[in-house]
């Protein structure tokens, strides 16, 4: 299911995916299955539904057993799912067919699926989130060494008025921390183990399905939803929501360093920048445009999810094998940007005389603070429309706001034009973001 640029050996490393990767071959999903396949046995055993020196024996062939994925193929074009190939190739491989007759017993392919899907969900989750702090650190250790460094604000793509460059490191940073701490609800409101056999109806697991079920997610770490779940895709839709809202957040940090590393602008240089095929004086911002591509994938993913999301009657093939196709590229497309995004971070550097020079010039960024301190002496309408004049005459005259302002009020204070006094609450805003990433659990 991973086959693409992230498999690819030509763009493997423009898109990276770290150790998440791993976690979508065809050998980790067979691997995945089978521990769901020993530990359901050992569960049973224990409970008596199956004979406990079978269950020890499925239980220990489970965890020693290698079945090549490729030997699969065949039988899972035949049923549409891998599970029936998987098992008997399972219970030829313990060479033991009186104990290998009571694998998969009352279980139904969706169940060792879904299973162990969630199984690597939980370790994509996991390798994301050890990223996303990584990310933040970065980010914070930027915010707090650089508070106080004015730069020019943007709005809609102008000049608007001054901020930091802690700040703006602090503004990307903050919802990835909410990212991380919303982890641990999702992880118990999401990572579910499936099994309610045929039908969701559970009627072949023994007396008691409900414990069994209960049994077989304390033993593998994943939560217990009391109820079958074969056409309720929620679980996966939230997870996998929470892995585009990431990536989105990501693409709007590419987003800011492509404005800020261009080359009229220039006040943020990236590590490793890309070279070009002919012009030999560019530096192209590879990383944030893999972001920014890495998003408009992620809307498409999305979209085929949420469609797939609707399943009808008890089990539905074809929402199914899309959910297959799309969730596996959606837990790589956020691996991918999560690793560019910590390569960017840790190594961009702000240029502060770049962004001083880009706040100085005619000193417009200083407008809206001239409006405001000439309403202390006249009402705010007038001093609006008294700043817009001071404007067009710094304009029409090439003189700095600052200068035009001061001959015509002359009471004005010098530290009205002057960017490191106008910066509000940025330099609090990045100190404080930095504290919240030091107390990140």
């Amino acid at each position: 299911m991973a086959a693409s640029v992230f498999s690819s050996a030509l763009y493997g490393q423009l898109f990276p995916t770290g150790e998440v990767g791993r976690l979508w071959s065809d050998s980790a999903e067979v691997r995945a299955m089978l521990l769901v396949e020993g530990a359901l046995a050992k569960v049973q055993g224990a409970q008596g539904v199956i004979p406990e020196l079978s269950a020890a024996f499925i239980h220990r062939s489970s965890l020693e057993v290698q079945i090549d994925p490729a030997g699969l193929a065949k039988a899972t074009g035949q049923n549409g799912v891998s599970v029936p190939g998987l098992v008997a190739a399972f219970r030829t491989a313990m060479e033991a067919p009186e104990h290998a007759q009571f694998a998969h017993w009352g279980a139904t392919s969706q169940d060792i699926i879904d299973t162990g899907l969630m199984l690597r969900l939980r370790q994509t989750l996991a390798a994301q989130e050890e990223r996303a702090r990584a990310l933040l650190k970065a980010l914070a250790a930027q915010a707090r060494a650089y508070a106080e460094t004015p730069m020019t604000a943007r709005t809609y793509g102008q000049h608007a008025t001054p901020t930091s460059w802690g700040a703006v490191c602090a503004q990307w940073g903050g919802p990835i921390a909410d990212a991380v701490e919303v982890l641990p609800g999702l992880r118990d409101g999401a990572l579910w183990v499936s099994l309610s056999g045929a039908s969701g109806t559970a009627s072949e697991l023994g007396a008691d399905p409900a414990a069994t079920r209960a049994a077989l997610a304390k033993a593998l770490n994943l939560n217990d939803p009391g109820r079958t779940w074969h056409t309720d895709r929620g679980a996966i839709l939230r997870i996998a929501n929470w892995m585009g809202d990431l990536v989105a957040v990501l693409a709007g940090m590419a987003q800011g360093l492509l404005g800020l590393t261009g080359s009229d602008t220039g006040e943020v240089r990236l590590g490793g920048a890309g070279s070009s095929s002919t012009m030999p004086q560019k530096q192209n911002p590879v990383g944030p445009s893999a972001l920014v591509a890495l998003n408009h994938q992620m809307a498409g993913l999305r979209a085929s999810l949420q469609a797939a999301s609707t399943h009808q009657f008890q089990r539905d093939g074809a929402a199914w094998f899309t959910e297959w196709m799309v969730l596996p590229q959606i837990a790589l497309c956020a691996a991918s940007a999560l690793e560019i995004a910590c390569r960017l971070a840790e190594g961009m550097e702000p240029v502060p005389d770049r962004m001083a020079e880009n706040t100085g010039g005619l000193g417009l960024i200083h407008a809206e603070a001239l409006s405001f301190a000439l309403a202390a002496t006249m009402s705010r309408p007038d001093a609006q429309a008294r700043t817009k004049e001071l404007v067009a005459e710094a304009v029409q005259s090439a003189a700095p706001l600052g200068r035009v302002a001061q001959a015509a009020h002359p009471d004005l204070p010098a530290t009205l034009f002057d960017p490191s006094s106008q910066m509000g609450a940025a330099p609090a805003e990045a100190r404080a973001f930095a504290a919240r990433v030091d107390a990140l659990r």
